[in-house]
């Protein structure tokens, strides 16, 4: 016997809007069934959307989420996908590292015009 679920009890579940697995549908990456308006949802579809999920958690984007998923579904399946995802995580870790690198710099620069701010203050006889 299938079990089906809903997009009340997926949007509940997941904490998502129905807004927001309709555009993953509109988008090919997941394919509920239907039945007439009502949109039945798979296991295969909840672990999918489980997926998209955590790929959007992480920054990945709609397209390399779908990149991910199609790779999956084609040959060389399973191995192919692990392998570039493995790719798109280094690349979104060498982002991030950057990110932080240039937060980083950003910080001491404010620090320092802080700093002088508050040096031409104490010269020209101005509290803080």
């Amino acid at each position: 016997m299938h079990k089906y679920y809903s997009i009340t009890e997926l949007t509940r579940e997941f904490g998502v809007s129905t807004r927001t697995l309709r555009f993953y549908e509109d988008e090919g990456l997941i394919h509920p069934e239907r039945r007439g308006r009502t949109r039945l949802f798979r296991a295969a579809d909840r672990r999918l959307i489980q997926e998209i999920l955590r790929g959007r958690r992480i920054g990945f984007t709609i397209a390399e989420i779908r990149e991910i998923v199609q790779v999956y579904k084609e040959p060389p399946g399973e191995m192919g996908q692990l392998k570039l995802l493995m790719k798109r995580i280094d690349e979104k870790r060498e982002d991030l590292r950057q990110k932080r690198k240039d937060i980083d710099e950003t910080l001491i620069e404010l620090d320092n015009v802080e700093e002088a701010c508050l040096t031409r203050l104490a010269e020209i006889g101005v509290g803080t």
